[in-house]
């Protein structure tokens, strides 16, 4: 028997609805859309500090996990980097299954519990990592701790896109992206006042999330759009339904969008700062200045200036919908990548004009918090949004670790280059700029779906 899946426009009018979607000021919140909004930021705040702790330290623990009495390896060396793109490559791919994972818990048990086991899962496996004693260890800790970072994006993002104001959603997508962007600092904070110590204490931050989870249990309850989708479904959607009916064409769309996207943004960020390591004006520096140089340059600055981005492209989306926003943000975005790849350059044209440019348009991110989740239908919705856009990490991985093979390569200077595989990269966001185009605005977006 076919039934109709539960849609936003089917469901019974909550008695919430009015009072969320009529608020104008910060005031006009009820106590409930005000803790969910804090736990959603707490999540993602913390999300950006476990997620950015390795890749700043990476070059130093790998080497320091890889050196045995009377062998010690160099952070530069060619098996520290392909070591690390197998770890940073295990990560993404953990944050893909743990989308879909916590993704599919959400829409099952509810955002407020899901919300508090991919924050405990993160910040367990994070610390866990400070134990590491071989690579292999650290990729293991590293890929359980992504599961709960990658779960957290699709259910904290779903939980306020039901429960805020829908007019609020492109400067909700702005702070929420924020909150992450503040995360990736205190990570590099953390590192500053810890440099002094093995890279691996620098993980045990990382358990700080866990402690949130209990606010979280007692004082954030599920949203009443869910429990409403809940109580009037026949039967509760099953993954297989993301690929069916007109919710299929959507699935596709999302999933090209964020795969080519964030396969760009992983490069960059994962590979500039050894490429900036690797610059002929920056050899001759000592060890410590060559960290915090790289670090400032290829990893804290962009941060920062995404910050601007993130509200750029909410601006944009007010003005010219969610699809032209992204369209234009991938238009900058893959423009400043090629324009800071195409020939060599010095480090600092990299470090004040050409990295901050690339981290101004990764604002776009930002955009995909309150795009993605109400594309899908209330009980398919943090599947939905979970899968798609990291489902894309899986591409990321295979191009963290094919770009490490490139620049380990002796095949000739180009493929000995990180800076000719960025280059490609930038190409990447040519098709998820047309697929963009294809998908609808979030207001048209909740399509039936059948449950056979």
């Amino acid at each position: 028997m076919i039934h109709p899946a539960p849609t936003e426009a089917s469901l019974p009018p909550s008695p919430r609805k009015p009072h969320q979607d009529d608020a104008t000021r910060l005031r006009d919140l009820s106590p409930q859309q005000r803790k969910t909004g804090l736990a959603a930021w707490l999540g993602w705040f913390f999300d950006g500090l476990d997620m950015h702790l390795f890749t700043m330290v990476a070059p130093a623990f790998v080497a320091l996990l890889l050196t045995t009495p009377g062998f010690v390896v160099d952070p530069t060396s060619a098996i520290v980097k392909e070591k690390s793109s197998w770890i940073q490559a295990a990560f993404l791919i953990g944050w893909a299954l743990g989308g879909a994972f916590f993704g599919r818990l959400g829409d099952l048990i509810g955002r407020s519990r899901a919300l508090s086991l991919t924050i405990l899962t993160y910040a367990l496996f994070t610390g866990l990592s400070f134990i590491a004693t071989e690579w292999w260890h650290l990729l293991i800790f590293r890929f359980l701790a992504a599961l709960g970072i990658g779960g957290e994006w699709a259910v904290g993002s779903s939980l306020l896109s039901e429960t805020w104001p829908r007019r609020w959603r492109p400067w909700i997508a702005a702070v929420l992206q924020t909150a992450v962007n503040l995360g990736i600092l205190l990570a590099y904070v953390a590192v500053w006042l810890l440099a002094s110590v093995s890279p691996r204490y620098v993980f045990l931050v990382g358990v700080a999330p866990a402690f949130i989870v209990f606010w979280i249990r007692k004082n954030v309850p599920e949203p009443a759009e869910w429990h409403a989708a809940r109580a009037g479904a026949a039967l509760q959607p099953s993954v297989f339904d993301l690929f069916r009916g007109q919710v299929r064409r959507v699935t596709l769309l999302t999933i090209v969008v964020c795969a080519s996207s964030l396969t760009a943004w992983w490069a960059f960020m994962f590979w500039t700062p050894q490429l900036i390591l690797g610059l002929p004006d920056v050899a001759g520096w000592t060890d410590p200045e060559q960290k915090r140089r790289v670090t400032a340059s290829a990893l804290v600055i962009p941060v920062v200036v995404s910050i601007g981005g993130n509200f750029f492209a909410a601006w944009l989306a007010r003005k010219l919908g969610f699809k032209k926003a992204i369209c234009v943000m991938c238009l900058g975005f893959g423009g400043s990548i090629f324009a800071a790849f195409v020939v060599p350059r010095p480090w600092d044209q990299m470090l004040y004009f050409y990295i901050p440019l690339v981290g101004f348009f990764s604002g776009l991110f930002g955009l995909f918090t309150m795009f993605l989740p109400p594309l899908f239908p209330t009980l398919l919705r943090t599947t939905g949004a979970g899968f798609s856009y990291n489902i894309g990490r899986v591409v990321s991985a295979a191009g963290v670790v094919v770009f490490g093979a490139l620049a380990n390569s002796q095949g000739g200077a180009k493929m000995g280059d990180l800076r000719t595989p960025l280059l490609y990269s930038a190409f990447l966001f040519i098709p998820a700029m047309i697929a963009a185009l294809f998908l609808p605005e979030p207001r048209e977006s909740v399509v039936p779906i059948l449950i056979d």
